[in-house]
């Protein structure tokens, strides 16, 4: 694993343990050699999460729509940024260039960029690892719908499994380093 993907918010929170998660994140990373991939903020739990791999000597690539880039919320100090036209290219783009996702506090755009890789996994799309940070249980509630799709019959139980879910960074980095996909998803008629 050389880089791994952060979906987080554009905002910092309410909670001052979201920032605090950001903060360690990009610290992890840093202290993991391994790169930072997100969407080139500089503001919000994005920003945090940049500034601290970048005060901790790692390196940072930004993804982020022109639209985004000429507003003038790009983070001067990442190692690159790729601007790109369209959002689907900055998710591609964010896809190919990471060896794993992380979901940090964040809304809809997290959720939504969180969701695509996670079924990407399960279709076989990629084989890399997906892990919600449940920071001061953010994600409880989102992790006990998923668990209720598997109870009603829509996902599968291999799938919720091979969500790696931690209230930590550092565990979640060691899980990632021994991640083992599950086979892909099958739409077989059952016998």
């Amino acid at each position: 694993m050389k880089a791994v993907c952060v979906f987080c918010g554009s905002n910092v929170g309410r909670n001052p343990a979201y920032h605090e998660a950001a903060v360690a994140v990009g610290t992890a990373l840093a202290k993991a050699g391994l790169k930072l991939v997100y969407g080139g903020g500089k503001i919000g739990l994005m920003g945090a999460v940049a500034d601290a791999i970048i005060a901790a000597g790692g390196l940072a690539a930004g993804v982020m729509p022109r639209a985004l880039f000429q507003r003038e919320i790009a983070h001067a100090g990442l190692s690159e940024l790729h601007v790109v036209e369209t959002m689907h290219q900055r998710k591609t783009k964010m896809a190919e260039l990471a060896d794993g996702f992380i979901a940090l506090p964040g809304g809809a755009g997290t959720l939504e960029e969180f969701f695509e890789q996670w079924t990407w996994a399960q279709l076989g799309i990629h084989r890399k690892p997906c892990g919600l940070l449940n920071v001061q249980d953010y994600f409880s509630p989102l992790i006990a719908m998923m668990q209720k799709t598997v109870t009603e019959g829509f996902t599968g139980e291999r799938y919720f499994e091979m969500l790696v879910i931690e209230t930590s960074i550092e565990p979640m980095l060691q899980r990632f380093a021994t991640y083992s996909p599950p086979p892909q998803k099958s739409h077989a008629p059952k016998p």
